[in-house]
């Protein structure tokens, strides 16, 4: 709706032939003759060993790259192996690469809690390992954040109960404890989870050769408040920021034509409160959903999608869009209950 007043109709339609996904997918599912209750759990099943097979790859094609170039091994844990460089060969986004893998992990650690035979116990361990691996390795802070709010809150609460939901609780505290303390011990690791989270929050100052996340918000949230009620249309947000970030001297933002990187703010500058509420109502629907249905999976989707609003615009680019419009659908027309958790165990 805000295309009818924006000033810039061209890139208005670009968004709009993006995110008419959002509407198409679920009508497919809404229609789609199939039982998704019944084949719910074989479509994540097939995910996420997909997901972990696609880790093991991108690990055998940096160990491959290593040894062809008569590099340590501990350069795995460089910056030339992590983040963007590591999801470098499929060339996708590591922060929305990372959305699908912590599905696909959340998924099998349901699978792994719930699966009464050892041996495949094991199986499913090793590849929660592999797809844990890969989630640092693409260093996405917001999925790491997200992550940590699943598995040791969420996870326990939605299908654990008694001394044994305390008992993963603690279990699940101290892993992330020692994986912090690994990551303080790499340099890599270090500057990306820590140091960098922390000029992102930080506002900006004249020494900076970056710009601060938490500072670029502040202009963008005064763009959007010189239209504040219905904002200043679609497809408005890259240009009304372009001056505002020079006068800030955000240049490397002025120069890149960067967006907000927050999804809240740029449905505040695009569609003002009313369309921010619109937002805000959907995610609110969705978690209201899987706290009823005490759905875990969906919850998962819901704090990655939430967590992940803060720091990327994803619903501006297609990898984003699908990865919403795709699982939202699936997990919104499949609600999870015993049967479907029984279904799970019998078809691994």
């Amino acid at each position: 709706m805000s295309i009818i007043y924006t000033t810039n109709k061209p890139q208005a339609f670009t968004e709009l032939g993006r995110q008419v996904t959002i509407l198409l997918i679920p009508l497919i599912f809404c229609f789609n003759p199939l039982d998704l209750k019944k084949y719910r759990h074989n479509f994540l099943f097939v995910f996420s060993l997909g997901c972990t097979i696609t880790i093991t790859y991108l690990f055998l094609q940096a160990l491959f790259t290593i040894k062809y170039y008569h590099l340590p091994l501990k350069a795995l844990a460089s910056s030339a192996f992590t983040n963007h460089n590591f999801s470098e060969p499929l060339a996708i986004h590591a922060t929305f690469f990372s959305m699908q893998i912590a599905i696909a992990l959340v998924y099998l650690l349901y699978i792994l809690v719930r699966e009464p035979v050892k041996t495949r116990k094991f199986f499913w361990l090793t590849c929660c390992g592999i797809l844990a691996m890969g989630i640092l390795q693409l260093s996405s802070k917001s999925i790491f954040i997200a992550l940590l709010l699943i598995i040791n809150i969420a996870l326990p609460l939605f299908i654990l109960k008694g001394r044994n939901r305390f008992r993963f609780m603690a279990i699940s505290t101290a892993l992330f404890i020692v994986v912090m303390a690994g990551i303080y011990t790499r340099d890599t690791f270090k500057e990306r989870y820590v140091t960098e989270l922390k000029k992102d929050l930080s506002q900006s100052t004249d020494a900076e050769l970056t710009d601060p996340r938490l500072a670029r918000w502040n202009v963008a949230i005064s763009v959007g408040a010189h239209s504040p009620v219905i904002g200043h249309g679609a497809g408005t947000e890259i240009g009304l920021l372009k001056d505002p970030f020079f006068d800030h001297q955000f240049y490397r933002s002025y120069l890149a034509g960067l967006n907000a990187h927050n999804q809240f703010i740029s449905f505040f500058i695009k569609s003002g409160v009313v369309g921010l509420m619109v937002y805000l109502c959907v995610l609110a629907f969705g978690i209201r959903a899987a706290v009823t249905k005490r759905d875990l999976l969906l919850m998962a989707f819901m704090v990655i999608i939430t967590v992940v609003s803060f720091s990327e615009n994803f619903l501006d680019v297609d990898k984003g869009i699908f990865f919403y419009s795709v699982f939202f659908s699936l997990l919104i027309f499949s609600a999870s209950s015993e049967t479907t958790a029984t279904h799970a165990k019998n078809i691994v």
